[in-house]
């Protein structure tokens, strides 16, 4: 009779991942500046994890700018912010060639896109051609002055706000500057008691212009940001899931209330805010859910409905709700 084996020891837990501890405590460290904007801050983190850029829309008044200032405050990041206004020049965006009288020479000075997280406010108040100088910038990351390609800093990051577009002195983002961003946020309106508690802090002394004395501090770097990409490129995407979001995405174009559907960039865009979505979630894996989650925020900016379909009162958001509910969804 042989002696059995002895027991097992139960394996190790497994270590705490700091770069999801650091990134997941931006959530609470811009809490103490903005109220019930958990899901915004989650889409912010996101597309800081794909390298992406973010619009927030929302009508004046609801935080926007405040929101990404607390953003700025939370990481040890370099951050610009560039009030865009109808005579902004493009120049005044990427800079330009200034001519030295000391050197008899021109030299390129920096514009404000040179750093780590830019803050586009109001992008829409400005007029096109200024809006397609970040074009460049946002895709090949860098810009290119006098022949010259200059990189931007590593990480960069836009964020731009805008106010929805049936507001007078607004001007409307083309479609391709529309599809560089990689999620497009709806700041709404707060709830009766979230707005009870902004004014709330504010009657209590809260300065929105000092985040210092609102006690935010700088809880998360850049090495958590490459730690954290690094850990998203692993988690597991099967080709059932990715099959999803190509039917997804070509049942957008196949809508006849719509004109422009999700290009291929958006199907990319929606793999890549999946899996980071599952990767703060402490998942290994994406699940038909997670690519549910982020359809609208990744998705809904890149479609177009046609005129007589508007007219009816179809809007993309009504489309989209449609084809998650129609496209089969993988076991």
């Amino acid at each position: 009779m042989t002696d059995s084996p002895p027991p097992q020891a139960p394996p190790p837990p497994p270590a705490p991942d700091k770069a999801r501890e650091s990134l997941s405590a931006i959530r609470t460290e811009v809490g103490k500046a903005v109220v019930g904007m958990d899901a915004a801050v989650s889409g912010l983190v996101i597309a800081l994890l794909c390298r992406g850029h973010v619009l927030l829309e929302g009508v004046p008044g609801v935080a926007k700018t405040l929101l990404v200032r607390a953003l700025a405050a939370s990481l040890d990041l370099d951050f610009k912010r560039v009030q865009f206004t109808p005579d902004l020049m493009p120049g005044d965006v990427t800079g330009s060639l200034v001519y030295d009288a000391k050197t008899a020479a021109f030299s390129f000075r920096e514009g404000p896109v040179f750093t780590n997280l830019m803050l586009a406010d109001e992008i829409n108040r400005t007029p096109p051609k200024t809006q397609s100088s970040l074009l460049e910038a946002m895709e090949e990351r860098q810009v290119t002055s006098d022949g010259v390609a200059r990189p931007l800093p590593e990480p960069f990051l836009v964020i731009a706000t805008q106010n929805p577009v049936e507001y007078e002195g607004t001007y409307p983002l083309p479609e391709a500057q529309l599809d560089r961003f990689l999620m497009k946020i709806t700041i709404p309106l707060p709830e009766r008691a979230v707005e009870a508690e902004v004014l709330r802090r504010h009657a209590e002394g809260f300065n929105p212009r000092d985040l210092k004395a609102a006690g935010m501090k700088s809880v998360a770097k850049a090495s958590d940001l490459d730690k954290g990409r690094a850990s998203v490129a692993k988690v597991e995407i099967s080709p059932d899931v990715l099959g999803y979001i190509v039917d997804i995405c070509r049942a957008t174009r196949e809508s006849p209330s719509i004109s422009l559907g999700v290009s291929p960039r958006g199907a990319t865009a929606l793999a890549a805010t999946s899996r980071a979505w599952a990767w703060l979630r402490g998942k290994d894996f994406v699940s038909p859910d997670d690519v549910k989650a982020l359809a609208a925020s990744t998705l809904l900016h890149r479609m177009q409905v046609r005129p007589e379909a508007e007219l009816e009162g179809v809007t993309p958001a009504t489309v989209l709700d449609t084809v998650l509910a129609t496209v089969d969804v993988p076991r």
